[in-house]
């Protein structure tokens, strides 16, 4: 039998939001298999899909830029080490003049924005932290573009046809509820096929008629993939619409978007402060 570590349990805990005895036992029946324990967990008990995408573990902020005429914009993350530093001003306008270099030459990658790197080390060496450029994103206008950041943690470009104040509400939207893609034709197949699977596996053990469990099925697998889609999801300013609906009305076309949030993806290590004491009281035998 696998040895289920409190690491992994803690993983699942994050990813399903469940208890720790739940995410325990389906790691035990799952034999240590992080994605099939969420597998389980999310057919016994409903659990949501994944929230790992919403975790965030490091600092910095998103620089952001926006032309004048709102045809041209960038977002660019920025890590430091503390939250302290990434209230500097120095490191905001650090950030700031990235995402407008971004805009303006549109480099393939970091390694394009090589003209950085003394003022990069400059800084370093003035705040006293490690300061990365981690990666960016630039939308080129179809229609016009809105920017918001929140926080300077969460920075979203929305390229919209319409009323100059529904790609503000759009990109406040996208900000708060995170849609990994704009509609359902852009959900990889392979992604709709696996909580098709989940939807099928819990309504079979409904015991309702094969007729409803097939409702069931197609009716879970929407509503999954309405969360997750920006099209599909209930709209900010009124949650009675999708914002597909929203567009509609406003005869108003989405050409894309872009959001980038500060640390997503990666874990910073937790401390375990008792066994830090006793690391030192043996250390100092």
């Amino acid at each position: 039998m696998a040895e289920i570590s409190a690491s992994l349990v803690k993983e699942l805990r994050e990813l399903t939001g469940l208890g720790m005895m739940e995410c325990k036992k389906a790691l035990t029946e799952a034999g240590g298999d992080l994605r099939k324990a969420e597998e389980l967990l999310r057919i016994k008990s409903g659990a949501k899909a994944s929230k790992a995408a919403a975790r965030v573990a490091a600092e910095g902020v998103i620089g952001a830029w926006l032309s004048p005429d709102a045809k041209l914009g960038a977002l660019a993350e920025v890590n430091c080490e503390t939250d302290f530093v990434a209230k500097n001003e120095d490191f905001l306008a650090f950030a700031r003049d990235v995402a407008e270099a971004v805009a303006k030459s549109n480099p393939a990658d970091a390694q394009g924005l090589a003209s950085f790197e003394a003022r990069r080390q400059a800084l370093v060496q003035k705040i006293g932290e490690n300061i990365t450029i981690r990666r960016f994103a630039r939308l080129a206008a179809k229609g016009g573009l809105a920017l918001y950041v929140h926080g300077a943690r969460i920075g979203v470009l929305v390229d919209v046809d319409g009323p100059e104040d529904l790609g503000k509400d759009l990109a406040m939207h996208i900000a708060a509820f995170k849609p990994k893609y704009p509609s359902k034709a852009d959900v990889p197949t392979d992604e709709i096929a696996r909580e098709r699977d989940i939807a099928s596996a819990r309504a079979k053990e409904s015991g309702k008629p094969p007729e409803i469990v097939a409702k069931m099925i197609e009716g879970a697998v929407n509503k999954i993939v309405n969360e997750m889609t920006l099209l599909g999801q209930p709209f900010v300013k009124d949650d009675k619409q999708s914002v597909e609906k929203v567009l509609a009305a406003k005869k108003a076309k989405l050409h894309g978007y872009r959001l980038l949030v500060v640390g997503e993806g990666i874990e910073k290590k937790g401390s375990d402060f008792a066994a830090e004491v006793m690391a030192t009281a043996g250390a100092g035998r």
